[in-house]
């Protein structure tokens, strides 16, 4: 045990290690007993846990399995092509809404020295008014509830005479909301890095537009990965919300299933497996892509040693050292 892991914490003992395992296992054998009479006994006497309702998931010799498995796939195909689309989507935008903001805001700092002075107050006044119509947009469509957007989308677009597929209305609404998180989400990533970077970039004559290209952004996605892949999961389970457009994603297929089985319990459970499966691949993959971040980072961070030339080399062996 190294001296600064002794430091941060006292190292139990084989008592307290003892105590330890028992309260686990208490504690595990306390929430077996509260499963099996506060869940499984309940359901079991209600009839939910026969095979005639989870047979058409769970049994390939149901007459309905096959049938309610191809529309399971159906819908968990379209959910993940609307979450996939809308993934991609939100992205770009997101990432083009932070630069712009940031950019916006560095072009109101500028006094615009060498203009004349009515254009030069025309420049730093448009600069403003579009910051604060950004951040209007941002605060206005960052509020709305994802539902009532995509409601907005499918009803709103008809209107004026764009009619497309409920596909597109899912993933238009969607990418209205998730690319506005994700935008600022960048944006807090960028501005809290320190700001001597920036300044650094601009003494060796990097416009901020580069400066933020090259230098600002892609430390932003490294430090802000964990919550850009949240979000990336939120997009995934918001297709759910789809339902209200009559789009026929997994969740809504699941409805249809119901009615006709009336096994409601089961459908869900089997759904909210699907996911959960899918949900937690993508949190480890941000796991995975972190790890490698950071091993990259620190390999480049560890300056190679190069060995001595060879002629401090000869002199050492005819000193006898150098």
């Amino acid at each position: 045990m190294s001296q600064q892991t002794s430091v941060l914490y006292d190292v139990p003992g084989p008592r307290q290690r003892r105590i330890t395992l028992i309260s686990s296992i208490v504690a595990g054998l306390v929430l077996l007993v509260g499963a099996y009479f506060l869940i499984y006994r309940p359901l079991d006497d209600k009839g939910q846990l026969s095979m005639e309702l989870w047979g058409p998931l769970i049994d390939p010799s149901n007459e309905n399995f096959s049938q309610v498995w191809d529309r399971i796939g159906l819908g968990f195909k379209n959910t993940l092509i609307a979450a996939a689309l809308a993934i991609v989507a939100s992205l770009i935008l997101g990432t083009l809404l932070a630069v712009l903001r940031i950019q916006l805001k560095s072009l109101t700092r500028l006094r615009f020295t060498g203009m004349a002075t009515p254009l030069a107050y025309l420049l730093r006044g448009l600069s403003t008014l579009l910051s604060a119509l950004t951040r209007v947009c941002v605060e206005v469509f960052r509020g709305l509830p994802v539902v009532l957007t995509i409601f907005f989308v499918a009803r709103g677009f008809p209107e004026f005479g764009l009619y497309l597929d409920n596909l597109w209305y899912l993933i238009i609404g969607l990418t209205i909301y998730n690319s506005v998180v994700i935008g600022e989400i960048l944006r807090s990533g960028m501005e809290g890095l320190p700001g001597g970077q920036a300044e650094a970039a601009a003494a060796i004559g990097l416009s901020p537009a580069q400066s933020t290209r090259m230098i600002l952004l892609p430390q932003a996605f490294r430090i802000m990965l964990p919550a850009l892949i949240s979000q990336l999961v939120v997009v995934l389970k918001d297709t759910s919300l789809g339902f209200i457009i009559s789009y026929e994603e997994t969740l809504n297929i699941g409805k249809q299933i119901i009615g006709v089985l009336g096994n409601p319990i089961q459908v869900y459970v089997v759904i909210a497996v699907l996911f959960i499966v899918v949900n937690y691949s993508l949190s480890k993959l941000a796991q995975y892509v972190q790890r490698r971040l950071a091993k990259g980072r620190k390999t480049a961070g560890t300056p190679a040693q190069n060995p001595p030339p060879a002629a401090l080399m000869s002199q050492a062996e005819g000193t006898g050292g150098i």
